[in-house]
């Protein structure tokens, strides 16, 4: 197996592995990996169902990356005002305390903000647990779908 082979390779795992770190477009790393190895195996491997399917794949995971945390966020009952605030105060906390600032960040941010709006503690508290709860569901999500590319890759790639 030549360098670029193996970079493809590298790229597909970090994808896999981005998906848990915020920030890191694990989904994109993937779909980077996946066309590199194309164009290094002259447009041959994976063949053009197979690089569709894994495209596919990719760029689900981008939109569960860029949009699920949000929707689950607004399924709860959050303003797009707050949704917005409390997207940036999470990310703030993530560089200074690591994931858990993300997480409490984020719940915190979002039942302040929903109480100050509507005075109902309990539906705020709802609203916080359902993005916290979303932005987990979407890393998950993010995970299963890299994964699956990837094991979709080495199948099309070295076993058909």
């Amino acid at each position: 197996m030549d360098l670029v082979a193996v970079l493809a390779i590298v790229l597909l795992v970090a994808g896999i592995l981005g998906t848990l770190v915020p920030l890191v477009p694990g989904g994109l790393l993937s779909l980077s990996g996946l066309y590199l190895y194309w164009w290094h195996s002259g447009f041959a491997e994976p063949g053009l169902l197979a690089l569709g399917v894994l495209t596919l794949l990719g760029v689900l995971t981008l939109v569960a990356e860029l949009f699920a945390s949000s929707f689950a966020a607004r399924a709860g009952g959050a303003s797009w005002e707050t949704t917005g605030v409390a997207a940036i105060v999470a990310i703030a906390l993530m560089f200074i305390s690591g994931p858990l600032g993300l997480l409490v960040g984020l719940f915190g941010t979002v039942f302040l903000l929903e109480f100050a709006r509507n005075g109902d503690a309990d539906q705020s508290a709802r609203t916080a647990v359902f993005a916290t709860a979303g932005i987990l569901a979407s890393t998950a999500i993010q995970v299963l779908l890299t994964t699956t590319l990837f094991v979709g890759f080495l199948v099309a790639v070295f076993v058909l």
